[in-house]
């Protein structure tokens, strides 16, 4: 190391994303075998609490682009995850809606979600596992970061 000059181990950012990425992938190798991205993911299990919502509640809750959610939309209604129909109380409105077979499949994906999870901290403590989702969900909010991560 050049004094002076920090090494790259030397930064928490770097190990954050060493362990961000390593998860990220992970789940992104297993949702992908069903059938679906990272992002679908997402907007699926947004929209999996309600019976039909419009894409700008989705949009703000995942806190993306009006466009973005379209996008995804428009891939999960050629999946056949999704329906997009118009608001019964504006016709000029429309909503997306989960199809049986979504629904039948966000609980399989968020059991992913959960093995996943438990394959990277499981093997914590349940004080140290309590405590560094503590000061990850502090720095998140100390920053007023709002937008899930879902790339």
């Amino acid at each position: 190391m050049t004094v002076g000059i920090s090494g790259l181990g030397d930064h928490i950012g770097v190990w954050l994303r060493f362990v961000s990425n390593a998860i990220s992938q992970s789940f992104a190798r297993k949702v992908e075998e069903k059938g679906v991205t990272v992002a679908e993911w997402a907007l699926m299990r947004a929209l999996f609490d309600s019976e039909a919502a419009p894409p700008s509640k989705a949009a703000e809750q995942l806190g993306m682009t009006r466009g973005a959610i379209t996008k995804l939309a428009d891939r999960l209604i050629g999946k056949g995850l999704l329906i997009r129909r118009a608001d019964p109380d504006d016709g000029r409105a429309r909503t997306l809606a989960l199809t049986a077979r979504a629904r039948r499949l966000v609980p399989e994906l968020a059991a992913l979600a959960d093995e996943n999870d438990a394959a990277f901290f499981g093997d914590l403590p349940a004080k140290e596992r309590a405590r560094l989702e503590r000061l990850l969900k502090s720095i998140v909010a100390r920053r007023g970061l709002k937008h899930i991560p879902i790339d």
